[in-house]
């Protein structure tokens, strides 16, 4: 009878951990549930509420696992060796009745939070503790918050409440220590149920099973962007932005001064009339008069991991090579950075990259106009397509917060198909790609009523580790030449499968890639290969030509636009480039910001505060140049206007 006792001794504590969590999870859905209702009105899309719910739990029973994981690893472990002592469930109560109450505050202030910024609590509050008599006559004194507050003190009296009667009805039936020593295996068996209990709780931390942690990208699952922070707790998208704003790569960049570096800017972009404050872009690009194209054609982007220019007529890429003669095609093109997320940001978004920042990730996720959202506008149904995680790199949550209809990533993939980290290889991928496709293209491709598409399409193939089929036979030894070769058949395979369609001749392609990475020697502190990439673009209306002049990726949103004769408000830092030439071109890497002109290249390391100067020969390679002075007008170009995206990036909303 006293084994019984003692082995139920052990459940009842494990219940009445339960419990706690439970009705944690209660309580913050209920929040959840009144900032819905609250909040409705929000709603702009129609899109199915439960799985916002469904989220929700998920990220609270995060938090809770965080709250949860020391008072489970005291007690259990001591309920193992057979301590049941009433002091360790009352000082876990205490722990609970004091940082539960923190969660729920977050969860209250969250919802008028929300109501006026339209995001979720971050870091952004801490700004007004500076003017406390200010921000509490804010609180208090405007009556539309009292709610929020007597709800908040209501649910976290009742929780208190709760704690002490669950304790009190578990101290009663769990009774008084026994001192009856128990058997080793007893012991043995329980601390092994303590210590899976406590991982399960680590792994409750976690969220997930993926390659990462559970990211605030997980939340979004629809078009609509109220129902996808819903699911976001408010106390971890506070934590995190906290975190986020403590990281170096997220620190303020100070090259120049803010006003003479958005003046430059503006002069060098042609923008003239009033400055908006915040907006110091902005400006109106009408309609050109000659558009390339008069309909409304599908756009394929097929962005490809790490393709630099240096690889192309080398023997590696003859569908590349080919593809050159048969497109317009951007021989001097340079990517903002060196990283995917970098290429994304610029060619989509016209906005270049601020050194080793990512632009998409963060707690809260910014919105950006650019080519999706202007077609969108236009009636386009945007699709991206991914081989990775959907939210690696916040993809998922920064891609349907800015125009995009449908995201594809791992997630949608068969689990056999998966070869590495960074999910299936560019063959599945764009055969995958095709599929869906094919299903919006060949619906009705004639006709007013159509709806035209984007389909953007991310390889990953060209990135360590490198995974090639077995059936591939390439003609080269290297590994770093034998993808590369896959990569390039890929891409082949894909448009010799497209060209069969009915969707195929009109459509515009759009083939890039994120970035180049290096190629043959070292050339300079940031070598030329890094950064020179391939542009191609060829479908119905464009005339297979070479274009020599100066590119960068931010420039792909303007130019493709004006191919297709659509009108846009811009923020952006590109032009046109068959309508304008540039005399110059920056861009940047981790700890480096560049400028190039058609014959001088100028490297500058602001953590060091030293540049490196280059002449460019005829046959493209480098030669030192001793004299900095000769490079002025460079170094003003990029301090320019990387200071003034930095202005932007701040001010971003």
């Amino acid at each position: 009878m006293m084994k019984k006792k003692r082995n139920d001794a052990f459940l009842l504590t494990v219940t009445w951990l339960l419990g706690i969590h439970v009705c944690g999870l209660a309580v913050l859905s209920l929040f959840r549930a009144v900032q819905y209702i609250s909040l409705s009105s929000m709603v702009a899309n129609e899109a199915p509420v439960a799985p916002a719910f469904v989220r929700g739990v998920w990220f609270d029973n995060v938090v809770a696992c965080y709250l949860m994981v020391v008072p489970l690893a005291v007690v259990l472990i001591a309920a193992a060796l057979g301590c049941y002592s009433r002091a360790l469930r009352r000082g876990a109560s205490v722990w609970f009745a004091i940082l539960y109450p923190l969660l729920f505050m977050a969860s209250a202030a969250n919802i008028p939070y929300f109501a006026y910024f339209f995001k979720n609590i971050n870091s952004s509050i801490f700004d007004w503790f500076g003017y406390t008599g200010t921000t509490a006559g804010m609180v208090f004194q405007e009556r539309s918050y009292w709610f929020y507050i007597a709800l908040f003190f209501v649910l976290t009296a009742l929780f208190v409440a709760f704690l002490i009667w669950w304790r009190k009805r578990f101290d009663a039936l769990i009774g008084q220590p026994s001192g009856h020593r128990r058997p080793w295996s007893t012991v043995v068996v329980r601390l092994l149920g303590a210590a899976a209990l406590v991982g399960l709780c680590i792994f409750g931390i976690r969220g997930r099973t993926g390659y990462n942690p559970i990211k605030i990208s997980q939340a979004y699952y629809c078009n609509d962007p109220f129902l996808n922070q819903l699911g976001i707790n408010p106390a971890f998208n506070l934590l995190t932005s906290v975190l986020d704003d403590n990281r170096s790569e997220n620190a303020e960049l100070h090259l120049t001064d803010y006003a003479s570096a958005i003046d430059y800017t503006r002069r060098e972009l042609g923008i003239a009339g009033t400055v908006d404050s915040l907006h110091v872009l902005h400006r109106q690009v009408a309609a050109p008069d000659s558009a390339l194209v008069t309909s409304r054609p599908n756009i394929v982007f097929i962005l490809m991991e790490s393709m630099s220019a240096s690889f192309l007529g080398r023997g590696f890429t003859p569908v590349l090579d080919s593809l050159s003669r048969q497109s317009l095609s951007f021989t001097r093109f340079f990517s903002a950075g060196i990283h995917t997320n970098h290429g994304m940001t610029a060619t989509l978004y016209s906005f270049p990259a601020l050194m080793k920042r990512n632009l998409m990730k963060g707690t809260v996720t910014l919105h950006r106009d650019g080519i999706p959202t202007v077609l969108k506008a236009n009636g386009y149904h945007n699709i991206f397509f991914m081989t990775h995680e959907a939210q690696y790199d916040n993809m998922n949550a920064f891609f349907r917060t800015n125009g995009y209809d449908e995201i594809y990533a791992q997630e949608d993939y068969p689990r056999e198909e998966v070869v590495n980290s960074f999910g299936v290889s560019d063959h599945f991928l764009f055969d995958f790609a095709l599929n869906k496709i094919n299903n919006l293209g060949n619906g009705a491709q004639t006709g007013s009523n159509r709806q035209p598409f984007m389909a953007t399409i991310l390889t990953i193939s060209n990135h360590p580790p490198y995974v090639v089929p077995d059936w591939f036979h390439p003609q080269t030894t290297d590994p770093e030449t034998q993808i590369v070769e896959y990569a390039d058949w890929c891409v082949g395979d894909f448009l010799r499968k497209a060209s069969q369609q009915p969707w195929f001749n009109n459509t515009i392609f759009v083939v890039e890639a994120d970035h180049g990475k290096i190629v043959g020697d070292v050339d300079a502190e940031l070598p030329q290969s890094y950064n020179h990439i391939p542009l191609m673009i060829f479908g119905p209306g464009i005339t297979p030509h070479t274009y020599d002049g100066l590119g960068m990726q931010v420039d792909v949103m303007p130019t493709l636009l004006g191919i297709l004769g659509i009108g846009y408000q811009y923020d952006g830092f590109g032009v046109d480039l068959l309508r304008e030439r540039r005399r110059m071109v920056f861009y940047s890497a981790d700890d480096q910001v560049v400028a190039r002109d058609s014959s001088r290249y100028f490297i500058y390391t602001p953590k060091l505060q030293k540049s490196f100067c280059y002449d460019i020969l005829p046959d493209g390679h480098l030669r030192e140049h001793g004299d900095e002075r000769s490079f002025s007008a460079l170094r003003e170009y990029v301090f320019s206007m990387i200071q003034t995206a930095e202005f932007m990036q701040q001010h971003a909303q």
